[in-house]
C-alpha cells in the first residue's frame, strides 16, 4: 500500500509501515476519531454488514468530562482511559489503527495517514474538538490545555513541582508566583477545577506542606461574561460562584477577558495584572478540520451536514460530535459541544448507515436535551433538567456523580473511579499526588513553539500550492 505524500517528513520505522488491512468483501467504513461520538455509532451498526475501521492518534477513548479530576490527583489515567480495541474485542469486522490522519481525497474515497492511504466506501469523520485560544498565539505557548490525558498528567506534575519549589524558596514573591493559579473559562469545566483546586487547598495540601502558610494560595476564575456556566440556568451559575468563593475563597472575576500573558504574570483586560506560574485554559473549544473537503462545508470550524449527518456536498462523507454543525430552527447555531450530542449523533448514524445499506428510510436526528450538570466540589454541585427542574447541593452531586459513572466506557473503570471517589470522601485525600514524569515547563514552551512554527510553514505551502 502506498505511503503517504511525502514520506522525508517521517522516521525510517514510521515510513516502512502500512495498513496492512485486508479485503474481507464486505463495504467499508472508515471512523476517524474514537471519542463518544465514534464509539457510539460503531456499537449501532449492524456489524456483520461492514467492515469498520477506525483511526485514531491514541489507542485509548479518552473520558473528557473528568480530566480535571486527573489534573487534581483525584484519579489515575487508566480510571477514566481505556484502550480501543478492548471497546470492540469481540467484532471480528472490526479494525483499529493508530495513526495520524493527514487528509482527505474524497473524489478518490481516500484518506492519507501516517501509516498509509485508506480506501473507503464511507467516511466517518469523528474526530472532536480542540482548545480554542481565539488566535492568541502568546496565550497557546504559555497556558496549559486539558483536553488530553498527556495534558492533564502535564499540569499535575507541574501543580506538584510548584508546592515542591515553593517550600525550598526564601523568596516571598517566587511562593506567591508558584502557589497562584489562573483558570480562564466559566464552563463546567472551569468550575470543576476550581472547585478541585479548592478541595486541594483546603483539605490536602496544607497536611503535604506545613511549612507553607495556604493563605498565600490563590486560586483565580476569569469568566469573559457576566456569570459563570453560561450554557446552563442563571439559578446555577449564581450558585456556582457562591460556592466557589464562600467555601473554598475562589476569586471570581467576571466581564474580565485575558489579555497577554508573559509566563509569570497575567494581564487582564482592564489592566490588572496577576502573579502567576500557571494560567489554565479552559475558554472555548473548536472543531479539528481534516485538510481535504471543500472549503465551503467548513463554518465557524465544524463540518455543515444535513439531518442525517451527511456533509454538504457529499453523499458518503459524515461528521458527527462536536465537529459537526447541524443547523435546525431549534438550534439555528448547530447543537452545544458536549459529549450527549455526540453519543445521540453516533447512535443515529450507525442505525442510518445500516438503513442506507439495506436501501431502507433514513431518520433525521433530533437531540433530546437529558439536562446538564457541574461539579463544584464535595456536596456541592448544580443541575438543570428539562421542565425547568433546576436544584444543587448535596443530591445534584450525587446525581453528577452516577450520570459520570454510567457514561465510563468499561466496567473497570466505573469500580476504580467510584473505589477512588469513595477514598477520597471518606479521607479527605488525594492518593495520586505523584510526580512520575516530571514536567519541565520551559522545554514544554520551546517544542509548542518549534510546533506553531512547523504549522505555520505547512499553511504557508499549503498557500501557494492552491495558488498554483
Amino acid at each position: 500500500m502506498a505511503a503517504v505524500e511525502n514520506p522525508t517528513e517521517y522516521t525510517v520505522s514510521q515510513r516502512n509501515l502500512t495498513t496492512q488491512l485486508p479485503d474481507i468483501g464486505k463495504p467499508r467504513i472508515v471512523i476517524i476519531g474514537g471519542g463518544f461520538a465514534g464509539i457510539q455509532m460503531v456499537k449501532h451498526l449492524r456489524m456483520k454488514d461492514f467492515q469498520v475501521v477506525m483511526l485514531d492518534r491514541h489507542n485509548y477513548h479518552t473520558f473528557q468530562p473528568l480530566l480535571y479530576q486527573v489534573a487534581t490527583a483525584g484519579l489515575e489515567p487508566d480510571s477514566i482511559a481505556g484502550p480501543l480495541r478492548k471497546v470492540f474485542d469481540n467484532e471480528k469486522n472490526f479494525f483499529f489503527r493508530m495513526a495520524r490522519v493527514e487528509r482527505i481525497d474524497a473524489e478518490q474515497q481516500k484518506v492519507y495517514t501516517s501509516i498509509g492511504e485508506i480506501s473507503y466506501d464511507y467516511l466517518v469523520v469523528a474526530v472532536g474538538t480542540q482548545t480554542n485560544y481565539f488566535g492568541n498565539q502568546k496565550i497557546q505557548q504559555l497556558a496549559f490545555p486539558l483536553k488530553q490525558v498527556p495534558q492533564a498528567l502535564n499540569l499535575r506534575s507541574h501543580i506538584l513541582q510548584n508546592f515542591e519549589k515553593a517550600v525550598t524558596s526564601d523568596s516571598e514573591e517566587e511562593v506567591d508566583r508558584l502557589t497562584n493559579f489562573v483558570i480562564v473559562g466559566g464552563g463546567p469545566t472551569g468550575v470543576e477545577l476550581a472547585g478541585a483546586m479548592g478541595e486541594l487547598k483546603k483539605y490536602v495540601l496544607p497536611r503535604d506542606y506545613p511549612e507553607l502558610d495556604f493563605k498565600v494560595m490563590k486560586v483565580y476564575l476569569v469568566e469573559g461574561v457576566d456569570r459563570l456556566l453560561p450554557s446552563m440556568s442563571e439559578k446555577a451559575g449564581k450558585r456556582a460562584e457562591k460556592d466557589l468563593t464562600q467555601r473554598f475563597d475562589t476569586i471570581v472575576k467576571l466581564n474580565t477577558l485575558v489579555k497577554d500573558y508573559n509566563g509569570y504574570e497575567v494581564t487582564l483586560g482592564n489592566g490588572e495584572k496577576l502573579i502567576s506560574e500557571t494560567l489554565i485554559w479552559a475558554a472555548g473549544v473548536q472543531g479539528v478540520i481534516i485538510p481535504g473537503l471543500d472549503k465551503a462545508t467548513v463554518e465557524k470550524g465544524r463540518y455543515v451536514v444535513n439531518e442525517i449527518n451527511r456533509v454538504n456536498g457529499y453523499d458518503n462523507v459524515f461528521a458527527i460530535g462536536d465537529v459537526a454543525a447541524m443547523y435546525t430552527e431549534e438550534y439555528p447555531r448547530g447543537h452545544p459541544q458536549v459529549a450527549p450530542v455526540a453519543m445521540q449523533q453516533g447512535e443515529q448514524l450507525g442505525k442510518n448507515l445500516s438503513n442506507l445499506l439495506r436501501e431502507k428510510e433514513t431518520k433525521p436526528f433530533s437531540y433530546l436535551d437529558k439536562g446538564s450538570m457541574a461539579t463544584i466540589g464535595r456536596n456541592r454541585a448544580v443541575a438543570d433538567f428539562p421542565g425547568n427542574i433546576r436544584f444543587g447541593g448535596w443530591f445534584a452531586w450525587l446525581s453528577w456523580m452516577f450520570v459520570h459513572l454510567l457514561f465510563l466506557v468499561s466496567f473497570r473503570q466505573k469500580i476504580i473511579t467510584l473505589g477512588n471517589w469513595v477514598w477520597n470522601y471518606f479521607t479527605y485525600d488525594r492518593g495520586t499526588r505523584l510526580i512520575i514524569r516530571p514536567f519541565n515547563y520551559r522545554r514544554a514552551i520551546d517544542d509548542r513553539n518549534d510546533k506553531l512554527e512547523d504549522n505555520h510553514r505547512n499553511d504557508e505551502q499549503k498557500e501557494t500550492h492552491e495558488v498554483s
